[in-house]
């Protein structure tokens, strides 16, 4: 996403999604084994495209409390910041975001006060927001992520090398023109 911003000038807005809600049936095994069978391409396509070494953390956590978060780190104006802090954290230091330690420790980092972090997550209003934009995820009919909207017209999903992403975006300014 970076990449893209500054090749394409794309402005991005996180939503949430979660993977794993409350109450969802647990993963059958065909299920995980085909996102098994899929990593070696993330993998491949992390490093080939953008240069990371993906150590990914638990499998199946509940992210909504680093969901919540985003919501009080984008009120609080480094919302881009938190995404990347948490991001770095699950994707390459394999650390479960569903810790609220590991949260307080990302929202340190981009200077957050963590006691009204962790506040934050309790907050109803936060809560609704990240619900809001899970709903809208269903409306749209995803299933999965990374998903990428573009114009609220093109969809991008799973990981997809650079050259796919651009080439919606070019689509996508095109239309605008």
């Amino acid at each position: 996403m970076e990449k893209l911003k500054h090749s394409h000038g794309v402005t991005i807005q996180w939503r949430s999604y979660e993977l794993r809600p409350p109450g969802a049936p647990p993963v059958p095994p065909e299920y995980r084994a085909r996102i098994e069978a899929g990593r070696p391409r993330l993998y491949a396509i992390a490093q080939d495209q953008y240069g990371l070494a993906l150590n990914v953390g638990p499998f199946g956590i509940d992210s909504r409390p680093a969901l919540i978060g985003a919501k009080f780190a984008e009120e609080q104006g480094v919302g881009e910041a938190y995404h990347d802090a948490v991001f770095r954290a699950y994707w390459l230091e394999a650390k479960d975001i569903s810790e609220l330690a590991v949260l307080a420790e990302a929202a340190t980092a981009v200077s957050l006060d963590p006691n009204e972090f962790l506040a934050a997550l309790t907050n109803p209003h936060y809560q609704a927001e990240m619900q809001a934009d899970v709903e809208q995820a269903y409306a749209y009919g995803l299933s999965g992520v990374p998903a990428l909207v573009y114009n609220n017209k093109y969809l991008v999903s799973g990981a997809q090398p650079y050259e796919v992403l651009a080439e919606v975006a070019e689509k996508a300014q095109a239309d605008n023109d």
